[in-house]
């Protein structure tokens, strides 16, 4: 199992985690910010459990993440 969490308020928008992990990330129209697919948001923190994504592409975003927002981690 995968665990990948953000913390959405922080977000500068740069984008990088959707060009590199395209199947869990989408930037909003509407503030700019991204958008972690199908998470759970608690108490500002955003987080998806699955099986099914891609834990290469999320670690090399989570690298890529000027900020440091987002963690992923395999369980």
């Amino acid at each position: 199992m995968i665990v990948i969490s953000h913390q959405r308020h922080k977000c500068i928008g740069c984008n990088y985690c959707v060009e590199l992990a395209f199947d869990q990330w989408r930037m909003s129209k509407k503030d700019g910010k991204v958008t972690l697919i199908g998470a759970i948001n608690k108490k500002g923190f955003h987080t998806l459990r699955t099986d099914d994504a891609a834990f290469d592409e999320n670690v090399k975003a989570a690298e890529a993440c000027p900020v440091n927002i987002i963690q992923v981690k395999m369980i």
